[in-house]
């Protein structure tokens, strides 16, 4: 019954009124684990960053991170929380082979922050206020991968572990139940976690790459009936690593609970694993409430205590909130909403915002990070952080087109040849000889036979038509390998022709 086609999402809207809820999982960018002083870093080569701490041998002992903790206060506060006075770790109990103590240490009832909101910026500007039930503070698992099959669990052949990531900080982020959302669910789910992606990385506590697994959202969907108060049972899609994919799975599990309900079936309260290539989320577990984990406080570790001089310490390392920021920028560079809209969703305000602070225009500053640059990553398979291209390298290449001594079509090839490591754009512009061609013995020499071989052109040019002057430019800048000054080229067109622009 849990597996029927899915409703239209108009249709399931109709008759139903979507709940959310959201468990962000934020990992820490620490130098070590949450209880260890193994390195807490991506990539490395498996099975390297784990110590005797994270693999729970007998007669060890963990150590709270410090700095991981206070990362966990600044999240909080962020997020408008109340911060305990005291709180402290519990066991979680469970068995995963990534997580090799058989338990997880984390924190149950008396999480670090609690009671906090936080305002998500819609498409159309419209603000929508989410509640924040707690952050809690507890340590992640290992990585599992399957080989054979799909790569998931079912049907693998075996499975590798990796403990690289066991013990690595994490802060959890649980929502209260979201009601209200109506058809703008999906929206707000990808607003959401956009949101709290850009606050942990303004608050530097992450590198907040989703692709890396930084930022994991599970999302939680149930429905009840138009008119009704109780709230359906939800499932949960687990571990969806990208803001387009979230939006997603709650659309798609809007519309999958619908046609349960709708052919008079039950959900089942579940774990779910979201399914990229066809957009769709399969069945999981099944999802164990509070007591199936069978919490207890961590004996291990003393409870943490919190004073207010260190808790206003801490709120003055807060940065300006990402929604304000942004209002800021939009204000200050004079964007089309549109223009701002897909800089955030390209994820370049950074890139672009230190571009400006370094002497370009934020008009410039957009056209290389969204148009050239953006093409060159697309055509590389990366993103275009990726490239390496620092903003004091656009500042460099747009100066060279504002002295005149190349054009746009050549600064395009100036960036490919600085990616490819062949110097700074000044450098390569004067080892290639690439400067344009701006002197008028050889400009009318390239005009003269342009005109000699186009005479349509000259003739319709002569008619009036001066929109076709294009037509003689184009075999200049032919000529001289694209290397002409266009616009002395027309001039020098208009003067042949004795034709006043």
């Amino acid at each position: 019954m849990n597996d029927v086609a899915p409703l239209g999402f108009d249709e399931a809207l109709e008759k139903y009124e979507p709940v959310l809820g959201f468990e962000v999982h934020v990992e820490l960018n620490t130098k070590s684990k949450m209880f260890s002083s193994a390195p807490n870093a991506f990539g490395d080569e498996a099975n390297t960053n784990v110590n005797e701490v994270d693999l729970g041998l007998p007669g060890t002992l963990p150590v709270v991170n410090g700095k991981a903790v206070e990362s966990a206060i600044r999240l909080g506060l962020a997020l408008n929380c109340s911060i305990a006075e005291y709180c402290r770790f519990a066991r979680k109990q469970y068995f995963y082979p990534d997580l090799p103590k058989n338990w997880q240490t984390s924190q149950y009832d008396e999480p670090i922050a609690f009671d906090g909101w936080l305002d998500v910026e819609l498409d159309d500007g419209e603000i929508f206020r989410v509640e924040i039930e707690r952050a809690h503070m507890e340590e992640d698992a290992g990585k599992l991968t399957h080989a054979g099959a799909s790569g998931r669990i079912q049907g693998a052949d075996y499975s590798l572990v990796d403990y690289n990531r066991t013990g690595v900080p994490l802060i959890e982020i649980v929502t209260k139940p979201i009601t209200g959302a109506a058809g703008r669910a999906p929206e707000i789910a990808r607003a959401y976690v956009a949101a709290v992606r850009d606050l942990v990385k303004a608050l530097d506590i992450s590198d907040a790459k989703m692709e890396h697994g930084n930022v994991r959202c599970d999302a939680n969907v149930s429905l009840m009936p138009r008119g009704a108060e109780t709230f359906g049972t939800r499932s949960e899609t687990k571990n969806v690593n990208s803001m387009r994919a979230v939006e997603h799975a709650v659309n798609y599990e809007i519309r999958r609970h619908a046609a349960v309900l709708e052919a008079g079936g039950s959900i089942v309260q579940e774990t779910r694993h979201w399914q990229e290539t066809s957009r769709t989320t399969s069945s999981g577990r099944p999802k164990s409430d509070a007591d199936d984990y069978r919490y207890f406080p961590e004996p291990d570790l003393v409870p943490m205590v919190t004073t207010p001089e260190w808790i206003d310490q801490l709120k003055g390392t807060l940065p300006e909130p990402p929604a304000e920021r942004r209002r800021r920028l939009r204000t200050a560079w004079d964007y089309a909403d549109k223009e701002f809209r897909d800089v955030v969703a390209a994820d370049l305000l950074d890139e672009i915002e230190e571009t400006v602070a370094q002497g370009a225009s934020p008009a410039v500053a957009r056209k290389w990070w969204m148009g050239e640059i953006s093409r060159l990553a697309n055509a590389r398979g990366a993103e275009p952080v990726e490239l390496g291209v620092q903003p004091a390298t656009i500042v460099e290449l747009n100066q060279l087109i504002e002295d005149g001594r190349i054009n746009d079509k050549i600064a395009r090839q100036v960036l490919e040849h600085h990616l490819d490591g062949q110097g700074s754009p000044a450098e390569i512009v004067s080892d290639r000889g690439l400067e344009v061609v701006s002197d008028d013995g050889a400009l009318t020499a390239a005009v003269e036979k342009a005109m000699e071989e186009n005479p349509d052109v000259v003739e319709k040019v002569q008619g009036g038509k001066l929109k076709a002057i294009g037509a003689l430019i184009g075999p200049v800048m032919k000529e001289t390998k694209g290397q002409a000054d266009a616009g002395r080229v027309r001039e020098i067109v208009l003067e042949k022709l004795g034709i006043e622009d």
